[in-house]
């Protein structure tokens, strides 16, 4: 992957997690930090906690990033059919940075109701009540697969590498670069969720979200423009 890719995937991500993902996610943080951890626990514990849960996360996104790389690499047989993939991504993405600035709802149309369904559910109160370390752990993979549209964007973005593991390194990345965010919000509530903070975060994470979808039509084009292009220029 260029760095330019990796550096704009963590600049999206750490500006959106402070927006998007408190706003979807911080609720089950607070639950998670008032049912499952105890106050009269070392801080280091608690720290372990909140880790444990990222990582969790982190390995679902992770695992969601091969899938969609692997998918995408499947419709991806010539420069042609790379191109209209870079362009068609490219396309969403500057959809999905609109709907994070709340001009469209393009997100919210395509999100499902997977965290409605009855194992689900039974599954994360089950995990929720439990209070060992591999239950923060397992928590934070559950909490990977909720719907959610930032999600989204980050798995067009691994098809869009048309490698599975690249797709892989795209989510891990994203996962990573969350953390602080979801780890601060454990101790540092005030700050991270500030209405003001948020909206600040997140507008600049949405302008971003619409200047790589640009970019990757830009790449898109470029296969297009020049026929010596392969696929494996754009992983290097």
């Amino acid at each position: 992957m260029e760095t330019v890719n990796i550096l704009t995937i963590i600049s999206i991500a750490f500006l959106g997690s402070f927006g998007h993902c408190i706003g979807m996610c911080g609720g089950i943080v607070v639950a998670y930090s008032t049912i499952k951890i105890d106050p009269n626990n070392s801080k280091v514990s608690q720290a372990l906690s909140h880790l444990l849960y990222s990582l969790g996360r982190v390995l679902t996104y992770s695992i969601l990033g091969a899938i969609f790389g692997a998918l995408g690499g499947v419709v991806v047989y010539s420069n042609n059919a790379n191109a209209y993939l870079l362009i068609f991504a490219g396309v969403v993405m500057i959809l999905a940075g609109l709907s994070l600035m709340g001009k469209i709802k393009f997100l919210t149309l395509i999100e499902h109701s997977f965290s409605s369904s009855p194992l689900y559910k039974n599954s994360f109160k089950k995990v929720l009540n439990s209070k060992s370390n591999l239950s923060f752990f397992i928590l934070g993979m559950l909490n990977g697969l909720l719907p959610c549209g930032f999600v989204y964007f980050f798995a067009i973005t691994a098809a869009s590498t048309a490698s599975p593991f690249y797709g892989a390194m795209v989510m891990a990345i994203f996962g990573l670069s969350t953390i602080p965010a979801m780890f601060g919000l454990g101790f540092l509530t005030s700050l991270t969720t500030a209405t003001g903070f948020r909206n600040m975060m997140m507008s600049l994470s949405s302008i971003a979200v619409i200047l790589y979808g640009v970019y990757t039509i830009y790449s898109g084009y470029e296969y297009i423009n020049d026929p010596s292009k392969t696929i494996l220029d754009c992983h290097n």
